[in-house]
């Protein structure tokens, strides 16, 4: 699954979040598919345009791409604006993005909430453009539409619910974004094995941040008085141990199964608090 997953270029909104919606509903075909418009509000937030994108580059005097989509969907700032535009060396750098301190890696870098346009690329490379006239291209739309999400319910004897929680917006990155929702598929298609449950199972495929906020404010009466434990399923695809990030309280029902679980397989697991971002980093069990 990840490997067909991840050649797509995700965003919060768009064609790659539907294409990766349907894959996901050909696995679990009970999920239902739903979509809301740009501009609904969802608290004090807003549902943002629509982004699609179908080509990107820029290219030097020769006609050499020296930065190219097609190469990695990593390479495009998100939500970049169209542009055709030819700038020198400097103008270009103030739209470039890379890490001096892993100078082999394309930065992940988005720009949902303004607009703009940048171009993404490994710093080794960017120290490695010379002096000249550059062509900034980049064939997008950002226009109103829709933000989509996926929701599979799996009935229990009991009213209570467990929310499962993962994301499907980031472009082709293994880790910090397939690794949830390929876990999570693997967990939906063993609950609806199971003859019998216990608890009702909510099991969201969502765009981050303005996905659970959207949802949250669709739902939230529901989940506020069904809602006994709640995890939000991320970067548990590579070899480190695993970080536990405790709800807002520390003593819910999910604390004491994580911690229980955590002290049995992994008795090393790094605990940071809800605050704590650098939790991120590893692999994660955030609790709500």
């Amino acid at each position: 699954m990840v490997k067909d997953l991840f050649p797509i270029c995700r965003s919060l909104t768009g064609e790659g979040v539907r294409e990766t919606l349907n894959y996901i509903k050909r696995e679990l075909p009970k999920l239902s598919i739903h979509e809301v418009p740009s501009g609904t509000k969802a608290f004090d937030w807003e549902v943002p345009n629509e982004w699609n994108i179908r080509s990107a580059f820029v290219e030097n005097e020769e006609g050499e791409k020296v930065i190219d989509f097609s190469d990695h969907n990593l390479h495009v700032v998100g939500y970049s604006t169209p542009i055709d535009i030819w700038l020198n060396l400097s103008e270009l750098q103030e739209h470039l993005y890379s890490l001096p301190e892993q100078p082999d890696a394309i930065p992940y870098i988005t720009s949902y909430y303004s607009r703009g346009w940048g171009f993404c690329l490994p710093h080794n490379k960017r120290l490695r453009l010379k002096e000249g006239r550059y062509r900034a291209f980049i064939d997008s739309d950002l226009k109103p539409g829709f933000l989509n999400y996926g929701e599979l319910i799996i009935e229990g004897s009991s009213k209570d619910e467990i929310l499962l929680s993962t994301y499907i917006c980031h472009p082709s990155m293994a880790n910090n974004e397939l690794s949830g929702p390929a876990v999570t598929i693997a967990l939906a298609k063993w609950l609806t094995g199971l003859k019998k449950l216990k608890y009702t199972y909510r099991i969201l495929f969502i765009p981050e941040t303005i996905g659970s906020i959207v949802y949250i404010s669709k739902h939230l009466e529901h989940l506020k008085f069904h809602t006994i434990a709640g995890y939000n399923i991320s970067c548990v695809g590579d070899n480190r141990d695993y970080s536990y990030l405790p709800s807002r309280m520390g003593n819910s029902i999910s604390d004491l199964a994580a911690l229980h679980t955590l002290k049995h397989i992994t008795p090393d697991f790094k605990k940071y608090t809800f605050l704590i971002e650098e939790a991120m980093s590893g692999n994660i069990v955030l609790l709500v």
